[in-house]
C-alpha cells in the first residue's frame, strides 16, 4: 500500500465513511500490513464465493483443532477481570485414587505444571498440537488472555478506558498461576504476545522465577524494538501504515458493530492476509489454516485496537536476566513476518545457555505449522528441567501438512 493510499484510509475513516474503512482495516486485523491485500484479492477472484463458503463449512466440521478441553477454572486479575483457564491433570497411579502420601502423612511433592500463554488475537486453543501430545504426561494449564477466547472483557479497558499494556498481562499471568498452580514447580511457555507476558511476569515477580520456575520456552516472540518490524513491506509502505493505522484502529474500535459487519463482508480478503502472515510453507493443511482464521476472526475490532499500541511500548530486554540460570528454549520460524526470527536470536544472545531453534519454512504460527518440531523441542526442555521422566513418551497429534487425496 502506497503512502498516499494509506493516508486515504485515514481520511475515509475520519470522514465517517465507515463501510469503506472497515473493509480496508478489516483485512489488516491481526497484522499491520494492509498492503498485502491486493495480491490476495486477485488470487481469490478465480474461485466463486459460494464455493469458498462451502469449503469453510466442510473444514469447520471436519477439523478436530481446538476441540480439546480440560478442567475449567477462573482467576481474577487485579482490576477484577475474569480470566478463564483449563487444567489437564496427569492421572495418578492407580486411576483416580487420591494422591499417595509419604511417611508421617506428608503429601507427595506437587507436580510440575506447564503454563501456556497464547499470542495476540489467538486463544489457548492455538497450542492444540502441543496440548494433545502432552496430555497424560505432565500437568498443563492453558489460559485465555483478557478479552480473548473465553476470558472476560478487560474491566479496566471496558469501564475505564485504560489502555492494555504488557505489564498488565504479566500480572494477569500471575493471577492464573496463583489460582491454577499455587504450589510446586512451573514451566512457562509463551508464544508471541504470550512470550512478552512471560517476560513481564519475570520483571514484576522475580521471586516467582527464582523460587518456582524450572524452565522457560519463548516461541516466536520479542523482547522489544517491535516498532522496527517492516512486516515484509517496502520501507515507504510500512512507514505510512505505522503512521495511520493506530488512529484508524482507534476510530474503528469506536464503531465495533459496524466494523464487524465490514469484516464479514471482506472475509475472503481477510483470510488470505491471515494465511500470509501466519504461515510460510505451501502445504499447510487447509483445516489448520481455517482454524487459525477462526481464532483471529473471533477477536473483536475494539480489542484489536486497544492492544495494538502496547507492542510499540514493549521493552523487556532487562527482564531476560531473570532466566539466565534456567533451561530456556527460544524458537522461531525463519520466515516469521510478525516477530522476525532476528528478535529470537537477540533473546538467545542475552541468554547464552538457551537453546535456539530456527525452523525453516515456518511463519508466525510455527506451533501450528510445524507442530512436531515445537513439540519435540518442548518435550526435550521438559525432560532437561525434570518436568517429565527421561523415558516418557510424548506423542504427536494429527498433522499440519495437507495430505494427498
Amino acid at each position: 500500500m502506497s503512502e498516499s493510499s494509506a493516508e486515504a484510509v485515514a481520511a475515509v475513516a475520519s470522514a465517517g465513511n465507515w463501510r469503506r474503512a472497515t473493509g480496508l482495516a478489516g483485512a489488516a486485523i491481526g497484522v499491520v500490513a494492509a498492503g498485502a491485500a491486493a495480491g490476495v484479492a486477485i488470487e481469490r477472484l478465480t474461485v466463486g464465493r459460494g464455493m469458498r463458503q462451502k469449503a469453510r463449512l466442510v473444514l469447520d466440521s471436519s477439523g478436530p483443532y481446538g476441540a480439546l478441553r480440560g478442567m475449567p477454572g477462573k482467576a481474577y486479575a487485579d482490576d477484577g477481570t475474569e480470566l478463564y483457564y483449563e487444567v489437564d491433570d496427569v492421572e495418578p497411579e492407580g486411576g483416580s485414587a487420591p494422591r499417595r502420601r509419604r511417611l508421617f502423612g506428608r503429601k507427595a511433592p506437587a507436580p510440575v505444571t506447564v503454563v501456556f500463554s497464547h499470542g495476540y488475537c489467538l486463544s489457548q486453543d492455538s497450542w492444540h498440537f502441543q496440548r494433545a501430545a502432552l496430555r497424560g504426561v505432565v500437568r498443563t494449564v492453558h489460559w485465555d488472555q483478557r478479552s480473548h477466547g473465553r476470558s472476560a472483557r478487560g474491566v479496566a479497558q471496558a469501564q475505564d478506558g485504560v489502555p492494555v499494556d504488557i505489564d498488565q498481562l504479566g500480572r494477569d499471568l500471575k493471577a492464573v498461576v496463583d489460582a491454577a498452580a499455587p504450589e510446586g514447580p512451573i514451566v512457562l511457555v509463551g508464544h508471541s504476545m504470550g512470550g512478552m507476558t512471560v517476560m513481564a511476569l519475570a520483571d514484576q515477580f522475580p521471586e516467582l522465577i527464582r523460587e518456582r520456575t524450572v524452565a522457560v520456552a519463548l516461541v516466536g516472540t520479542s523482547s522489544g524494538r517491535l516498532g522496527e518490524v517492516n512486516f515484509g513491506l517496502p520501507v515507504a509502505g510500512v512507514n505510512a501504515v505505522r503512521r495511520v493505522l493506530p488512529g484508524v484502529l482507534k476510530a474503528l474500535g469506536q464503531r465495533a458493530e459496524l466494523v464487524e459487519r465490514g469484516r464479514r463482508a471482506t472475509a475472503d480478503l481477510f483470510a488470505g492476509v491471515i494465511k500470509r502472515y501466519s504461515f510460510a510453507s505451501r502445504d499447510v493443511d487447509p483445516a489448520v489454516v481455517r482454524f487459525a482464521e477462526r481464532m483471529i476472526e473471533a477477536t473483536p475490532i475494539d480489542v484489536v485496537a486497544e492492544y495494538y499500541p502496547a507492542f510499540a511500548d514493549h521493552d523487556k530486554t532487562e527482564a531476560l536476566a531473570h532466566f539466565t540460570e534456567l533451561p530456556v528454549l527460544v524458537l522461531a520460524g525463519v520466515k516469521d513476518l510478525v516477530t522476525p526470527s532476528e528478535h529470537s536470536e537477540a533473546i538467545a544472545d542475552l541468554l547464552p545457555g538457551a537453546e535456539l531453534v530456527l525452523v525453516p519454512d515456518a511463519g508466525h504460527l510455527v506451533m501450528l505449522e510445524h507442530p512436531e518440531v515445537v513439540t519435540d523441542r518442548l518435550a526435550d526442555l521438559l525432560t532437561r528441567a525434570g518436568a517429565v521422566p527421561a523415558g516418557a513418551t510424548v506423542g504427536g497429534y494429527g498433522s499440519s501438512t495437507a495430505q494427498p487425496g
